[in-house]
């Protein structure tokens, strides 16, 4: 089943993305204050020495965490609201076509999050660049927290690497920003090898990034522009009335910090005129978790989420 977004659904999408490209500078989360931009030293540098490689494993058959992988192939333009279908939502930013060939951000992960119940994901952060051929996913789901590199540009595609969030994972790869541990990621259009990909993370160890997984082909999304957005899919707790992971997630913090774009060799950090909010004013009930905030930490280049 490929991960395709309807035509009417794509139609709807590009209209909502207007509507809240036209209200940007006016309006603004709850709680959020004039952004500033993402702090220098938040992220390794883009460009930074790339070597190496990180050892992570193919996706192997579970039906877990085939359940998970159909979610995401659902496509960002199908937003549940039937009772019996998990609600899913999403916000973050969107990076417009022809603004970049390439997008690096530092992602949180919280060990002690876990999911309990089987129909229930949080993909969150979650990074693609326009027309890229692999997604970078933090993927929360009751079998463990991991990190996908998710293939798109072969039909029927899914995670082709996994990489456990355990504590090898954190030791390698991240560091404290805030008082969380947060990875960097970076995905880059490979230079002059058509539409060719390679994504990578940031080794604090031997500080250089480690090619983590390359593709190339057509992006299968359907979709022209990137993102870098908080993602669930949720069920309703009839013992609380909200989703379950709004109790499960109380103390985390889903943060994307020091997001950058790169156009023509150079990195800039993410902008309004680039990379709108897909909403500029969201609400905790259309996510299932009332107490949830969105918080716009920076101008289009830091979203934090939480409680």
């Amino acid at each position: 089943m490929n991960r395709h977004t309807p035509a009417a659904a794509r139609t709807a999408l590009a209209a909502a993305l207007l509507v809240a490209a036209g209200a940007l500078g006016t309006a603004h989360s709850a709680g959020a204050t004039t952004p500033p931009t993402a702090a220098p030293g938040a992220a390794p540098a883009p460009d930074a020495p790339h070597r190496g490689t990180v050892r992570a494993g193919a996706a192997a058959h579970d039906p877990g965490r085939d359940r998970a992988v159909e979610a995401l192939r659902e496509g960002r333009a199908a937003r549940h609201r039937a009772p019996a279908a998990p609600t899913h939502n999403w916000w973050g930013i969107f990076p417009q076509p022809g603004t970049h060939d390439g997008i690096t951000a530092t992602h949180s992960v919280d060990p002690a999050y876990h999911v309990a119940g089987s129909d229930n994901f949080t993909y969150a952060p979650t990074t693609k660049a326009q027309n890229s051929c692999m997604e970078v996913v933090t993927a929360y789901w009751n079998s463990g927290n991991e990190l996908w590199a998710w293939d798109w540009c072969t039909p029927n595609g899914g995670p082709a690497k996994i990489l456990p969030i355990d504590a090898d994972f954190r030791a390698k790869y991240t560091k404290d920003v805030d008082g969380r541990p947060a990875f960097s990621v970076q995905l880059v259009k490979d230079t002059g090898s058509g539409n060719r990909w390679s994504s990578y993370l940031y080794n604090y160890r031997t500080a250089q990034w480690e090619l983590l997984y390359r593709q190339s082909g057509t992006d299968q999304s359907d979709l022209d522009h990137g993102w870098d957005i908080f993602e669930i899919y949720a069920t309703v707790n009839p013992a609380t009335g909200t989703g379950y992971y709004c109790s499960e997630a109380k103390n985390t913090v889903f943060d994307s910090s020091a997001i950058q774009l790169r156009k023509n060799g150079v990195w800039k950090p993410a902008r309004p005129a680039d990379s709108p909010w897909t909403e500029t004013n969201p609400s905790g009930r259309d996510f299932l978790c009332p107490a949830l905030k969105f918080l716009q930490a920076g101008a289009n280049d830091h979203w934090t989420v939480r409680q």
